[in-house]
């Protein structure tokens, strides 16, 4: 990014007060507010927005996201309008000053119903040709106001949506990895979004993933699983066969998927729908063996105990008991993406490293419903 849109920033919000979204320094008076306008105006040639959700499952992706795009020619300025319910004390929301200091971070109430896209404007008070949003669910509240004002404000050149890949309703003549031509659950509160910014208009492009992993992440059930019984000595009760694929992908690539719309605009417009995911794709039995590695303990001690999930039901398995599962094929054929630069078996070194810091090895873990299907199944 460049060193001019930065000194401006800086000058721009040397002037400010208190009492208002966070910027750094904090924005107050409408005077202050008018002064910030004028001035990002005319370095706003090439600027994203990127709508960060509070955590959870894609609470990394909007930090990974502005520093993909930090690097990126392309784009002069970035926004994350993050959402106010997010604990600053937890990552990645704690790092946004010292990793992304050149990005400007205004918060809000994403859950506010009542916002509108003319007073989430007022808010932003700038244009966007670039839009991100990681955390609209549906297309009412804020997640509404985002799509209008994207629409009738900001003339957005493309509006980029991270939905989920499980609307998919996958049937029985399904071949795997899922198509983007799967069939989805309609009523998703994610198809209804898209399906709201393609009939007022937005160039949208939506991404589908998965399950997203990261050195900043929030949300570790998927992996935590796995390691919370091989450091026990306990039983990974997985349905099936054990080997159903899934797709774990490091937030860094899921980031670098969706700064793919800026390799070919058109064609991400055209195409709309992609699938977000590694090309590193693993078995859940690897995952176990993979997981056992990086934990220093031998694969011949990992107990499997493969379960019949519609006898007795998944317990608290983290992925679905059949095949569900991605792949980036279109993405790499239309907009050029080169692939996943991580794969699972090398960052489960450093998972378990952040597994053992956050008392991974002394906590308490409920496997009771693992006794119970376990002891149900041997009947």
């Amino acid at each position: 990014m460049k060193a001019i849109c930065f000194a401006a920033f800086l000058a721009v919000l040397s002037t400010t007060t208190t009492n208002a979204f966070v910027a750094n320094n904090r924005l107050s008076t409408a005077a202050t507010k008018a002064a910030t306008r004028s001035s990002l105006s005319s370095l706003h040639m090439s600027a994203a927005l990127i709508v960060q959700n509070k955590g959870g499952g894609h609470g990394e992706l909007g930090f990974q996201l502005a520093k993909n795009l930090s690097n990126n020619p392309k784009i002069t300025s970035i926004t994350i309008l993050q959402d106010d319910a997010c604990d600053d004390t937890k990552e990645p929301f704690k790092s946004y000053a010292s990793d992304i200091p050149n990005v400007l971070v205004i918060k809000a109430n994403l859950s506010d119903e009542s916002m509108t896209a003319e007073s989430l404007n007022s808010l932003l008070g700038s244009s966007f040709e670039y839009v991100w949003d990681n955390a609209s669910k549906k297309p009412e509240g804020s997640g509404k106001a985002i799509c209008d004002a994207a629409k009738s404000y900001w003339n957005t050149k493309v509006f980029t949506y991270v939905s989920s890949a499980g609307m998919y309703q996958p049937t029985a003549d399904t071949t795997f990895p899922m198509a983007e031509t799967t069939p989805i659950k309609e009523t998703a509160g994610q198809a209804l979004f898209d399906k709201y910014a393609v009939d007022i208009g937005l160039p949208l492009v939506s991404f589908r993933p998965q399950y997203i992993y990261g050195p900043k992440a929030n949300k570790y059930d998927y992996i935590d699983w796995y390691f919370d019984r091989i450091v026990r000595d306990l039983p990974l009760l997985i349905p099936g066969d054990g080997s159903q694929k899934v797709s774990l992908t490091n937030s860094e690539d899921v980031a670098s998927i969706l700064a793919s719309v800026l390799n070919n605009e058109e064609a991400a417009i055209e195409q709309r729908y992609f699938n977000c995911g590694t090309d590193d794709l693993v078995g859940y039995d690897e995952v176990g063996l993979l997981c056992a590695d990086a934990a220093g303990v031998d694969r011949s001690k990992v107990k499997f105990e493969h379960i019949d999930a519609d006898a007795y039901g998944k317990g608290k398995f983290p992925f679905r008991p059949s095949d569900f599962y991605v792949a980036p094929d279109m993405v790499k054929e239309k907009l050029g993406w080169v692939g996943s630069v991580h794969k699972l078996k090398d960052d489960l070194s450093s998972y378990y490293d952040g597994y053992k810091a956050r008392g991974g090895l002394d906590r308490k873990v409920d496997v009771m419903k693992d006794y119970e299907i376990v002891v149900a199944s041997k009947l």
